[in-house]
């Protein structure tokens, strides 16, 4: 079958999606002088930040809480791979959620349905019934893999495609507000899981979900025709062709798994197995497909191989940095110091931190790349990152060396370290992002928005099976300084690429 007809590579790069919005929808300023969809948009992922982030921030310490109070009583381990299959499950969904938004639904919807299917899954996850943490898991993988991917689009496609600075400008204010979420969700959400119920804490990240759907359905009448329906619908037959695979994958998925079950020999190693395998599987095929379409022009094919070396240093970077929400967790519960002025800080109140200093250091940071202009090109950005990273670890594998004999230390240990990752996390989410929807060719913005979630998946099961080789409750110095000096290397090796990399992504 013959491609579909497009218009010329010049007509399609210079594209403005911003003329499907009436002016004076995109004048009239809202939050932060920014336009009405801006607001939208910024309040809907605030709000779904919230969920996730109050949900993540309990999550390993609920597994691992023995079962006579209200927990799992799951070892370190297995809460550590419980944590890696989440975090994988949620960007590997977002491959066939950016071709469901791309192809099918239109951003608009797919962000919709998204959040519908993560409101949903934290219901189920706040009912105090067992085994309803896994369905809930599974339906929050599932609408967030719908909802990132399509969110960035959505974003993008209010900004010319030529307008570089607005469009970084305008992910970079959107990064750093959602942070307030961030901030706010492990105290509100720790304070009842920890302090009250398990699930009344999933019951208000169910909660936020909720109000971040209905503003975002108040608020939609500003998005005007932007991503209403796909730039490129799929045929019938390739619909056709898609549905007869997944559910063919999904069969054989759901059988193989319940005989593992039904023989009682089923574990989380072996789910996560298969999460692995596709978390290396799934960038090569669509790298690949990608490249063969025969839509992309030249200069598009070099940038996508290009984008490769940014996708490995991703996926280094996410497996160290969501080791936050499982090493960091358990390190703070059973080695930090928690007690001030008589009374125990609950340890999940301790991932506030991160969005705090991203706070902070996100204008200075905006500030310094302004300055820099061309001179910092995204992998220097990344370099930057990736050694703040390393540096974090160091200071972790310090901190592990004075808690060796059971000895608690000062949370001033992991505060240091909070500070270094949100230096990365600046460095790495937001010039990540913008680069992305940058390079990307001009009907696939929202499936290479994928491929950047997707490192994170590689990184989140890597992360997953490295806590579970530490084999304690709390990971050891060599661990941390084995990791930092992962960091460390991988740092070295952007700043040696830097110039090459800058030539094929054009950013």
């Amino acid at each position: 079958m013959a491609a579909p007809t497009q218009p010329p590579a010049a007509d399609r790069r210079s594209a403005t999606p911003t003329a499907a919005v009436p002016d004076a929808t995109r004048r009239r300023p809202g939050l932060l002088g920014r336009p009405r969809w801006f607001t939208t948009l910024f309040g809907t992922d605030v709000w779904e930040r919230f969920s996730f982030y109050g949900m993540t921030a309990i999550l390993v310490l609920y597994a691992t809480e023995d079962t006579d109070r209200g927990g799992l009583g799951m070892s370190a381990g297995d809460a550590g791979l419980l944590y890696g299959l989440y975090m994988a499950s949620v960007f590997l969904a977002s491959v066939p959620g950016g071709w469901i938004g791309d192809r099918v639904l239109g951003a608009y919807r797919a962000v919709l349905y998204g959040g519908v299917l993560i409101a949903l899954g934290h219901v189920s996850m706040a009912v105090p019934v067992t085994g309803s943490l896994y369905p809930g898991l599974l339906l929050i993988a599932l609408g967030t893999g719908l909802l990132k991917p399509n969110m960035a689009n959505l974003l993008s496609a209010f900004y010319d495609r030529d307008d570089r600075a607005g469009r970084d400008a305008g992910f970079s204010v959107f990064y750093m507000s959602v942070q307030v979420s961030a901030l706010v969700a492990p105290i509100v959400v720790g304070a009842l899981g920890e302090g009250v119920n398990w699930h009344l804490g999933f019951g208000a990240a169910a909660l936020g979900m909720g109000i971040g759907l209905l503003q975002y359905v108040r608020g939609s009448r500003h998005f005007g025709d932007v991503c209403q329906a796909p730039e490129r619908s799929a045929t019938p037959a390739e619909r056709t062709r898609v549905l007869r695979v997944t559910l063919a994958a999904t069969a054989v998925v759901v059988l193989v798994y319940g005989v593992d079950a039904a023989l009682g020999t089923f574990r989380l190693a072996h789910l996560m197995g298969l999460v692995g395998l596709l978390c290396v599987a799934l960038p090569v095929l669509c790298f690949w497909r990608l490249l063969r379409n025969p839509v992309l022009t030249g200069v598009e094919r070099v940038k996508v191989r290009t984008y490769v070396w940014l996708f490995a240093a991703s996926a280094v970077f996410w497996a160290l940095f969501l080791q936050a929400g499982s090493a960091f967790a358990l390190f703070a519960k059973h080695a930090t110091d928690r007690e001030i002025l008589g009374r125990t800080v609950p340890a999940s109140w301790f991932q506030s931190a991160i969005p705090l200093f991203v706070l902070v250091l996100a204008p200075l940071f905006a500030w310094l790349w302004t300055r820099a202009g061309d001179r910092v090109p995204t992998a220097g950005k990344y370099a930057v990152g990736m050694g703040a990273t390393a540096v974090a670890y160091l200071v972790m594998a310090v901190a592990a060396t004075l808690a060796a004999d059971g000895a608690r230390v000062s949370p001033l240990w992991l505060l240091l370290a909070f500070l270094l990752l949100a230096a990365g996390e600046v460095s790495f989410g937001p010039i990540g992002m913008s680069a992305t929807t940058a390079i990307a060719p001009a009907t696939f913005v929202s499936q290479m928005v994928a491929l950047f979630w997707l490192a994170g998946a590689l990184g989140g099961g890597l992360g997953g099976n490295a806590l579970k080789v530490s084999g304690d409750q709390v990971p050891g110095a060599g661990w941390f300084l084995a990791l930092g000096g992962a960091a460390l290397v991988a740092g070295a090796l952007l700043l040696l690429l830097r110039r090459p990399l800058t030539r094929g992504l054009g950013v």
